[in-house]
């Protein structure tokens, strides 16, 4: 839930903030004529961002709590920033009204429903097939051939889904987010364990290469002349531009971590499972930067056929990749000095190995170490029944343990998952301890 209000209520308000203060600011200081369906893009594409600097310093088996609220926020982040920002390009703004804006919001769920939808449904397609194709063989099957098979069906459904969402008009980096989840929960627990590691460091490498790849274009593109002689012969405009974004930036992000984070807490018992100062300054600082998605947004809204054809286009786009270039550079020199200074006990992190990767992100470290289920890669459920007091005294644990004793009953034997297949053969019952 707070990776979720994080991810979904935290982007609406930082939007919201960041789109009415460029409205007033850009105006204020003259910065050239923008519509309203500009300034709401403005706030979309700088919405969306980019923790990489951050979860390469945090060690995610000693603090797996901040762990999976960086990451969890950035990748929830990500999705809603583009389904926020379709929404904004899709719909005629030009005569804004409570029945226009009604209509906005109902346009915004739909993708984003939609979206999510598109995504289960070819994760648990996904699943489903291969448990039919593969369940039922013999040890004599196991050999290369069904690996390639097994990864070969996993990446191009996953693409499925993707190129599916663009063709319905929906949100293709949300379809396959949730299309990823399904498939790690039922697909990837029900194929061999060659087809696992195979999976495992495939998809890694293909995430870093174009991860790179992406820096490499930005950083040859804030080269590209043509898109910065508009903005030669006023240049302070741009430094007002790049200055007001930042703050924008910052203030939009401390005006959800701070209030959220406190009504998280209200939900959370034990102490080691609350969301301290210092963990909510990390979670801010973490999320500063930015990357890929806006620069990819900015250049969607901002520029025409590869080409800045207004000066009021070109400002922005040079505002943007100076936003990225510098939160990149500073912010992300900055995030190892200052977490280390927050954080001391932390040791040098190194990347996660496929097994750490698997682990819960329960509590502070607390919960796994003192639950030898959890040591074993098990899933940690509650040793009392579910009742309605439980439900509202810890209601992420109660439908937690619902949705276990759901998901073990009816969607397991169907699609399959780490409870019902063997982790060498894809058969029979598993035992993570191995």
């Amino acid at each position: 839930m707070t990776i979720a209000s994080f991810g979904v209520i935290g982007t609406l308000i930082s939007f919201a903030i960041i789109s009415f203060g460029a409205t007033q600011l850009f105006r204020k200081f003259d910065l050239g004529y923008l519509e309203l369906k500009d300034y709401l893009a403005l706030g979309a594409i700088f919405s969306a961002t980019d923790s990489v600097c951050t979860l390469q310093v945090l060690n995610q088996e000693e603090t797996p709590l901040l762990y999976s609220l960086v990451f969890g926020e950035g990748v929830v982040n990500d999705a809603t920033s583009v389904v926020l920002f379709n929404a904004i390009m899709t719909f005629n703004l030009s005569d804004i009204n409570p029945t226009v804006a009604l209509s906005f919001g109902w346009s915004f769920l739909k993708l984003f429903v939609g979206s999510t939808f598109l995504g289960v449904f070819v994760g648990l397609l996904c699943a489903f097939i291969i448990r039919t194709l593969f369940h039922r063989r013999n040890s004599t099957d196991h050999d290369k051939n069904s690996t390639d098979r097994e990864v070969a069906l996993m990446l191009l459904m996953a693409y499925l889904s993707y190129i599916t969402a663009n063709v319905c008009n929906l949100s293709g980096i949300l379809a396959v987010f949730f299309c990823g989840i399904v498939m790690s929960h039922y697909a990837w627990n029900t194929v061999t364990h060659k087809s696992q590691v195979t999976t495992e460091h495939s998809f890694a490498t293909i995430s870093y290469i174009a991860e790179v790849f992406i820096f490499l274009y930005v950083g040859m593109d804030s080269l590209d002349v043509e898109k910065w002689q508009f903005v030669t012969d006023s240049p302070g405009k741009s430094i007002w531009a790049s200055g007001i974004l930042l703050v924008l930036i910052m203030v939009g992000r401390a005006g959800f971590i701070l209030p959220l984070s406190y009504l998280s807490n209200l939900s959370r018992r034990g102490s080691n499972e609350k969301i301290g100062i210092k963990q909510q300054f990390i979670v801010w600082w973490a999320g500063l930067m930015r990357g890929a998605v806006s620069v990819a947004l900015a250049y969607k809204k901002f520029t025409g056929s590869g080409q800045t054809i207004q000066p009021a286009n070109a400002l922005l786009i040079t505002s943007t990749i100076t936003v990225v270039l510098f939160s990149t550079v500073v912010f992300g020199l900055l995030t190892k000095p200052i977490i280390r200074m927050l954080h001391p006990h932390l040791d040098e992190t190194q990347p996660s190995s496929p097994t750490s990767s698997r682990l819960p992100l329960l509590a502070n470290g607390h919960d796994r170490d003192h639950d030898p289920e959890a040591e074993n890669g098990n899933h940690r459920t509650l040793t009392t029944r579910p009742s309605l007091k439980m439900l509202l005294g810890s209601p992420t644990h109660a439908v937690h343990d619902f949705w276990r004793k759901f998901d073990d009953k009816y969607m397991r034997p169907i699609f399959g998952g780490s409870e019902s297949v063997s982790f060498d053969t894809g058969t029979g019952d598993v035992d993570l301890s191995h």
